[in-house]
């Protein structure tokens, strides 16, 4: 799935989120957040926190690959990021 904004990353929580019959509040529970937080995301809030977006992707058994416009096309053929790595670089500086 292509990816342009926050509501396409909301709108995956929430599909998988209610495949795996999940409540908001048994989610925010298992990701450390609060259901505020997942009702809020999943509604298209705008400045969610990455570390928390991850966070909860990961509960849910999301995958997040990031790969460049010009590796786009096949996605097979992507790159994968470390996003633990990237998000530690930015912890450092």
């Amino acid at each position: 799935m292509r990816i342009t904004s926050i509501r396409d990353v909301a709108a995956s929580v929430r599909g998988r989120r209610t495949d795996l019959d999940l409540s908001q509040a048994e989610l925010a529970r298992r990701a450390g957040v609060s259901r505020k937080w997942i009702s809020e995301f999943e509604a298209g809030k705008p400045t969610a926190e990455v570390g928390l977006v991850i966070r909860v992707l990961d509960e849910l058994g999301i995958v997040l690959d990031l790969i460049s416009g010009e590796d786009a096309a096949p996605v097979r053929a992507a790159k994968r990021v470390d996003l633990d790595a990237l998000l530690n670089e930015q912890r450092v500086r």
